[in-house]
């Protein structure tokens, strides 16, 4: 590819940031935007996730939320948040009590189910994002469970935000020039072992073997094994990983 090619390429990005997620030859409309109303605009759906039989936790463990594409792409309902919800619904038991953070939350989907499980919760993403997730922990009555903060990654973890012992994070590879700096918040989030590190994303281009390039010189990971929807959503190229914090020094 030229370097005008790349120009063009950036340009096209900008005006419509959508474009790689979509297969606009597929009839059947299976391109990697999640099929949603064709117009996403103030939306409300209902999500259920059947929970485990942990006394105090709600079975199912039901969201509503409100999507709406007009902040960015972050405003809708991604396939890989809806696998790590229905995972950590599954073993919900282990996040009761503990403080969450979950990054690039978008609508706050992952952060608001760990809400419903018992936990404390932070649901962090860009300030364009931060109404919708405002109104979702409002609809679904969470306030109490889960606030709301700006996070930009890359940028100084802000001090409000208390030391997770759990870190979700669900569709956030997809835009190149992010992953550098997601890999920073990683590991400024994460000191050692003691953090639990639940990262769900969904192969789209070879572009994300940077990414994964990156993390490796901060973090070793696992394929999730114990979840028996595993066989389901590999098929659809999608991989729930629990990421570790190599010790200092070693890459």
């Amino acid at each position: 590819m030229t370097n005008i090619d790349l120009v063009v390429e950036e340009r096209l990005d900008a005006l419509d940031p959508l474009r790689h997620f979509r297969n606009d030859d597929d009839p059947e409309g299976g391109g990697i935007v999640p099929v949603q109303p064709p117009s996403i605009q103030d939306r409300v759906i209902e999500l259920s996730f059947p929970s485990c039989s942990a006394e105090n936790v709600p079975n199912p463990a039901v969201i509503t939320l409100a999507v709406d594409a007009s902040p960015g792409c972050g405003g809708i309902a991604w396939p890989a948040g809806e696998v790590l919800s229905a995972y950590i619904a599954q073993h919900g038991s282990l996040l009761k009590g503990k403080n969450v953070l979950e990054l690039g939350s978008g609508t706050g989907l992952v952060g608001l189910v760990a809400g419903v499980l018992g936990a404390a919760v932070w649901i962090t993403d860009q300030a364009p994002l931060l109404d919708i997730m405002r109104r979702n922990v409002e609809i679904n009555n969470l306030a109490l469970r889960v606030s709301v903060a700006e996070l930009n990654w890359g940028e100084a973890i802000p001090q409000d935000i208390p030391r997770p012992d759990v870190i979700l994070a669900a569709d956030c590879v997809y835009f190149e020039p992010a992953f550098p700096l997601l890999v920073k918040t990683l590991a400024d989030l994460v000191a050692d072992d003691s953090t639990e590190v639940l990262f769900c994303y969904k192969k789209r281009r070879k572009a994300d073997k940077r990414f994964f390039t990156l993390l490796k010189k901060e973090f070793t990971w696992t394929e999730v094994e114990d979840d028996p929807q595993r066989a389901v959503y590999s098929r659809e190229a999608i991989s729930l990983l629990r990421l570790v914090r190599k010790p200092s020094g070693r890459s």
